[in-house]
């Protein structure tokens, strides 16, 4: 599952250009213009048009491949993966998030650090992205803090399925897009987004939604934080579907953190 929040003091084809992977020193202290620059998104994948949909999903994981700690993502990362967190997020027009996930890891608030709103407003952005929770039953009422503590208008994605007396009670909270007969297609979602001028998408999991991803081959990049740490028991994989796909990767960077690693994979391989 994602991480939901920044800080909480701080709260309140694209082709990459760099696509040699690289290898830092152990013990790196985080630099966050180092970051941005490593984790740009330029052109798009495959020739496509560049207002085409480009979909990110960053994850963390154990040594041993659990995607959370009792229960929660969170509890494996650190105050440089809660920085990156910020970073990636930074370079997305909206983060695209499950509704388990925004239950679980507690979404709510800011996006990004005040030092990452800066630099998004000093290249002619809004402050900060926009979140988006994909949802088929609406189960998230309009006083949640995810909608409540929103500093930009936030993103409602279901199903024409979904009851409409909610549906009519979040549009007045959020902007509703409607993507799918009963369950939501991702792709449409996606397309959606691009089509309103939001084509850069960062998507924040959990596992389903990693999985739906990835069954319908949505995914251009892929970024791993690999914690230091092993789980053992049943703790869920970063990504899970119902039946298992191949999409080959290519290793872009691996960067050592302070005690993490930070992985960025794209397309192909």
């Amino acid at each position: 599952m994602a991480r939901a929040r920044v800080p909480r003091a701080q709260h309140a084809g694209r082709r990459l250009v760099n696509g040699a992977a690289s290898v830092g020193s152990i013990g790196t202290p985080f630099d966050p213009d180092r970051m941005h620059a490593a984790y740009a998104v330029d052109v798009i994948d495959g020739g496509r048009p560049a207002d085409a949909a480009f979909c990110r999903v960053n994850m963390v994981a154990s040594l041993d491949g659990a995607a959370t700690l009792g229960g929660r993502s969170g509890a494996l990362g650190d105050h440089e993966d809660q920085r990156l967190l910020s970073v990636l997020r930074s370079h997305a027009d909206v983060v695209l998030v499950g509704a388990g996930t925004v239950e679980a890891e507690g979404y709510g608030g800011a996006a990004v650090v005040d030092a990452d709103a800066a630099w998004r407003t000093a290249r002619g952005r809004e402050p900060q992205p926009r979140f988006a929770v994909v949802s088929s039953r609406l189960g998230l009422g309009p006083r949640h803090p995810f909608f409540a503590d929103a500093v930009a208008r936030p993103i409602v994605v279901t199903t024409e399925r979904a009851p409409a007396d909610r549906r009519d009670a979040l549009g007045g909270v959020a902007d509703v897009i409607v993507a799918g007969a009963d369950r939501v297609d991702l792709g449409a979602a996606l397309a959606e987004l691009a089509a309103r001028g939001m084509p850069s998408v960062l998507s924040e999991g959990g596992p389903r939604l990693y999985g739906a991803l990835a069954e319908a081959d949505l995914v251009d990049e892929a970024c791993l934080t690999l914690a230091p740490t092993i789980v053992a028991g049943d703790a869920p994989r970063v990504a899970s579907s119902a039946r298992e796909v191949a999409r080959r990767m290519r290793l872009v960077h691996a960067i050592p953190g302070e005690r993490m690693l930070f992985l960025r994979y794209a397309r192909g391989g």
